[in-house]
């Protein structure tokens, strides 16, 4: 006969592990701390070795306790993900993860669509730069910004990028942009997603190390906030055509010269490749594929128009 521990023991013990604290894993249990420690408690005696050393207002896990969270920590998450499953799978909702600027950029103005074909779907959106556990958090589908290369990952290219230098009207007409190497006058609008402007300036410009070191430069942890920032006048930014579209049309931005940097990441629509995705997930990832392509189309009618 199989003798399993405590079951609701080792859901506390894991969220104490994860939170190295008794009052947030009662928190995050919706439990009081002393339900916490009676169950830390009970585990202790079934398994028969000390967990926790207990202090004032503060507790130390032992290397026994490290390494015991450290093999049924996978098994929690498997059946977490396994029970959260059947039941999502029960209903027709989909959890949708995406960076926040691809979420503001592109995928919020075509929502209607989707909708529209597939009224049927309760959509979840997740706008977030942390990657997606798909082992731990319920969710579906992601949009990941990165050269495509997981083995644990499904990944489908939605949009190759490059990086291009854009700025308004303004700026250009009381900065002179009219060639690469101008941008020494400029300040530079730097993001964490295209961090690449020393590429941009070694490919384009004869601009230097030492006055590449000198120049003006402002940086943002958000694309959004360097775009918004590059419209309102206060320097160039190197970003994304797919994020900047809609500003080029509105004549919010301008691209003072053509030169563009090809990057090796791109936008690819992700989903674990060890777990079935579920049908009504499914449309939806082949929506945005086929709408991915809607717009590559369009932008090449653009480009040869």
């Amino acid at each position: 006969m199989i003798q399993y521990p405590p079951l609701k023991a080792l859901i506390a013990f894991d969220a104490v592990m994860r939170m190295n604290s008794f009052s947030l894993a009662a928190k995050e249990l919706c439990v009081t701390p002393g339900a916490i420690g009676q169950q830390i408690q009970k585990l202790e005696e079934w398994l028969g070795v000390t967990l926790f050393i207990r202090q004032i207002r503060q507790i130390q896990q032992t290397e026994v306790a490290a390494k015991y969270w450290q093999s049924i920590q996978p098994a929690l998450g498997q059946i977490a993900n396994a029970s959260n499953k059947l039941r999502e799978n029960q209903k027709l909702s989909v959890s949708l993860s995406m960076p926040p600027s691809f979420a503001a950029k592109w995928f919020t103005r075509r929502m209607a669509r989707l909708m529209s074909r597939h009224p049927e779907i309760e959509l979840h959106l997740n706008a977030t730069t942390v990657p997606v556990d798909f082992e731990r958090d319920s969710i579906d589908l992601a949009i990941r910004y990165f050269d495509g290369h997981n083995p644990t990952l499904d990944a489908t290219l939605l949009f190759s990028d490059e990086a291009r230098v854009y700025c308004s009207p303004s700026y250009a007409a009381t900065t002179p942009l009219n060639k690469p190497d101008d941008v020494h006058l400029a300040t530079l609008l730097v993001t964490t997603m295209h961090p690449h402007w020393e590429r941009w300036l070694t490919t384009f410009s004869a601009i230097d190390d030492e006055q590449a070191r000198t120049m003006s430069r402002i940086h943002f942890d958000q694309g959004l906030m360097a775009i918004d920032a590059a419209k309102h006048g206060q320097g160039v930014v190197l970003t994304s055509p797919l994020l900047v579209r809609d500003d080029l049309e509105d004549r919010l931005l301008i691209e003072p010269f053509e030169c563009p940097l090809p990057l090796m990441q791109g936008y690819y629509v992700v989903h674990s490749n060890r777990l079935a995705l579920r049908k009504v997930a499914g449309l939806v990832k082949q929506w945005l594929i086929e709408e991915a392509r809607a717009t590559v189309l369009e932008n090449q009618c653009q480009v040869s128009a």
